[in-house]
């Protein structure tokens, strides 16, 4: 029967089931036989991951012409100005493509986020503040490229939502999985 689990995904987990030399894998935290990641979150991103036993399903999930949003919390170097959530918002060149229109707003610290183990480097002459961004892609480490692009370096990125599935609406605590429904992936 096919199935999807949502997992919280901590900062160095690397999001492969094979054994890695330098960080803890997904069967760290999902033991599992048959399910896949479905999609990417880098090794230094955290937050919600989809995992399926079934290949269609990890397809729509992940390929881009399904347009499944994602919605990133990055916490950047510096204090985001309205211009740079401009460009975010337009799209921005990077070197081999040029991304879609993302939106892109600043939010206020998120209240409600877990601690980071270990926590990122602040540097106290440089502020820090948060950006929502939500895309449609998802290419090799978009999200950090975007912001780095306008300006904004991140130090912390945190997927909070993909589809209408939010680690917070389901209560999701970190380094834990839960299994959800299909029809609220893919509404």
């Amino acid at each position: 029967m096919s199935s999807i689990i949502a997992l919280n995904k901590p900062f160095g987990v690397i999001s492969q089931f094979s054994e890695h030399e330098k960080h803890p894998t997904l069967k760290n935290y999902v033991d599992l036989p048959g399910f896949y990641p479905a999609g990417r979150l880098d090794t230094d991103s955290e937050g919600l991951l989809l995992l399926t036993n079934d290949g269609k399903l990890q397809a729509k999930i992940a390929d881009p012409k399904f347009k499944q949003a994602k919605t990133y919390w990055a916490q950047v170097e510096g204090i985001v100005t309205d211009e740079a959530i401009s460009l975010l918002q337009k799209g921005i060149a990077l070197k081999e493509f040029t991304t879609a229109p993302a939106k892109a707003s600043v939010i206020p610290e998120p209240a409600k986020l877990w601690q980071r183990d270990p926590p990122i480097r602040e540097r106290k002459s440089i502020p820090t503040s948060w950006i929502s961004l939500t895309i449609k892609e998802g290419k090799n480490r978009q999200v950090r490229r975007m912001c780095a692009h306008v300006g904004f370096p991140c130090l912390r990125l945190v997927r909070v939502q993909i589809g209408n599935i939010n680690v917070f609406d389901i209560q999701l605590p970190l380094g834990q999985w839960q299994y959800i429904s299909a029809t609220d992936v893919l509404k």
